[in-house]
């Protein structure tokens, strides 16, 4: 345990994050000089790269992520090769930087999740919620020689909450403002956001996902056009918002669900975008599309306007994760919440690219302080935990 008294005692550390989401493009890694813990830590950035997976990678992924489709084999191997992939990230983005291996300090890492049941359900007498993320980080501790956190969801769902979303401490500590109510907004694979009253405590923090984003977006662009996504929201762009479609993709008992709630793969994954489509039948592409994007945007006002709207009155909407860069998207949520401010995070200073990850570099510096990083009442968790696990090499 010497290597992990010696880095608590140490104020200022050289931490990686790790991530991969939803999208499953690659390992978003991101070396970062993290100064002090809590609520007064500080944070800089210091480069960040995305290193993509082999060409049928993704593919073997998305098999083994849906029900019934999967084999534990390969999960297991997946696990193991996942954390070959995180451990190659670091060594790429800490040569990229210039500075040498052994002078990080930490690694924190998301991993990947091949499935998420927030949802309790009853087994053998027991209450149980589950995740799987994998990406194993013992491995990756092995393989880099630097201690490494992961394994952040459980700890909260053990304690009844749904393990996510687990970006709004990192909101809080970096983004809150003294004189605005914000909005952090993520677009990623899926919608979340985080509201921040201005001059708020941890306390005042909620925070779920509203809703999908970029997943079923790309999954469209890629059956219709063999593209990965829509670049800056062009083909949406084209075309004409269908109100029939969007009301019955609105229709998904997720949106009237009460927060805390998160959601994913299980919920907007292949099934849902097979259904969209034949309730699309027949209907121009370039419009299918327009209103994929287009119930992203909605669906953020709309989880805004039930659930936020009565006790807040937002300022500034401030915008992260892939979803930033699609002029569709952006535009629909400027009409939307006008006369709010809608922006990128990058104006106060943050990447928008690099945030996911830097996320999991700021959670593992909170771990290794033995400061509780979940939010309770984001993630319906009946107290404040500790969150991830450590792992040593």
């Amino acid at each position: 345990m010497k290597t992990l008294q010696r880095l608590q005692h140490k104020n200022t550390k050289l931490v990686a994050g790790l991530m991969s989401g939803t999208s499953l493009d690659g390992v978003d890694a991101a070396l970062v000089r993290i100064t002090g813990s809590g609520a007064s830590a500080k944070m800089k950035l210091l480069t960040f790269d995305t290193y993509r997976f082999p060409k049928g990678f993704r593919e073997l992924v998305l098999k083994n992520s849906l029900p019934g489709a999967g084999n534990v084999d390969t999960i297991a191997r997946l696990n193991i090769l996942y954390a070959h992939f995180f451990a190659d990230a670091v060594k790429r983005i800490a040569r990229r930087a210039r500075v040498q291996l052994p002078s990080i300090d930490l690694i924190g890492s998301h991993g990947q999740t091949v499935h998420h049941l927030p949802k309790p359900q009853r087994m053998f007498g027991k209450t149980v919620r589950a995740t799987l993320q994998i990406g194993d980080p013992s491995t990756i501790a092995q393989l880099t020689g630097i201690p490494t956190v992961g394994d952040f969801r459980t700890a909260d769902m053990a304690v009844g909450g749904q393990g996510a979303p687990l970006a709004p401490y990192f909101d809080f500590v970096l983004c809150r403002s003294k004189t605005k109510n914000r909005i952090l907004l993520n677009l990623g694979g899926i919608a979340n956001f985080t509201v921040l009253p201005k001059n708020c405590s941890a306390r005042a923090v909620t925070a779920f996902d509203t809703g999908p984003a970029n997943m079923l977006i790309d999954a469209i662009v890629w059956k219709f056009y063999r593209k990965k996504y829509d670049a800056g929201g062009t083909l949406a762009l084209r075309g004409r918002v269908i109100p029939s479609l969007l009301t019955w993709m609105m229709s998904h008992p997720f949106f009237k669900r009460t927060p805390p709630k998160s959601t994913g793969r299980e919920e907007f994954g292949a099934e849902f975008v097979r259904t969209a489509l034949r309730q699309a039948k027949g209907m121009k592409k370039t419009d299918i599309l327009a209103t994929a994007t287009e119930l992203t945007a909605y669906s953020v006002y709309d989880q805004y306007r039930r659930f936020v709207a009565r006790k807040l009155r937002v300022d500034e909407l401030l915008v992260s994760g892939g979803g930033s860069y699609n002029r569709a998207m952006m535009g629909s949520l400027r009409q939307h919440f006008a006369p709010a401010s809608v922006k990128s995070i990058e104006d106060i200073g943050v990447s928008s690219d690099a945030k996911e990850a830097m996320i999991f570099a700021l959670l593992a510096n909170e771990t290794l302080a033995e400061n509780p990083s979940n939010i309770p009442s984001v993630t319906g968790a009946t107290k404040h935990v500790v969150l991830g696990k450590i792992c040593l090499p």
